[in-house]
């Protein structure tokens, strides 16, 4: 079993009150939009597996060490993140042909700031999008996801409000 901590969006802001919640957590996955190298290093120092992708607002400081998008495997499943996406009926021309191939069992995505879990029954695929966590942007309350997998299953999934923006 492995517990997740599901974060996106933080534009440069970590929550001090994130970081019980990511304590509890195996790993932690960022979906892009951290924001700082600053950021990215005080998710590094929570010494935990960080799976993290970059986003549209990362600078080239982050880009040379972070990828675009990542596909893993956690436990029996198959995981494609990636900033920006789309979801279930509104995915990007891209992201769709990756899903087509790549045929993950989760697929997770940041970048519009709104809060999505969606079972694509068409790919027969999760959708995670945990909202932001930052301050920046419009979404009213900042979000973040927490998950455990077993196996071939996600269990427990919670959402974790950190109060307004």
């Amino acid at each position: 079993m492995v517990r997740i901590g599901l974060l996106s969006d933080t534009h440069s802001y970590l929550d001090p009150s994130l970081l019980p919640v990511l304590q509890e957590c195996d790993e932690i996955w960022h979906a892009g939009d951290l924001g700082s190298l600053d950021l990215l290093k005080q998710l590094q120092k929570l010494k935990k597996p960080l799976r993290v992708v970059y986003g549209n607002i990362d600078g080239h400081d982050i880009r040379i060490d972070v990828p675009e998008r990542l596909i893993f495997r956690v436990e029996q499943m198959k995981i494609l993140m990636i900033h920006i996406g789309g979801y279930p009926g509104h995915y990007t021309s891209p992201v769709k042909k990756m899903l087509l191939e790549e045929k993950p069992d989760i697929y997770v995505c940041g970048h519009s700031h709104i809060l999505k879990v969606i079972y694509d029954k068409q790919l027969q695929l999760l959708h995670i999008n945990p909202g932001a966590a930052g301050r920046e942007g419009f979404q009213k309350v900042r979000t973040m996801i927490r998950f455990t997998i077993h196996q071939d299953m996600v269990k427990d999934l919670a959402i974790i409000e950190l109060g307004n923006k």
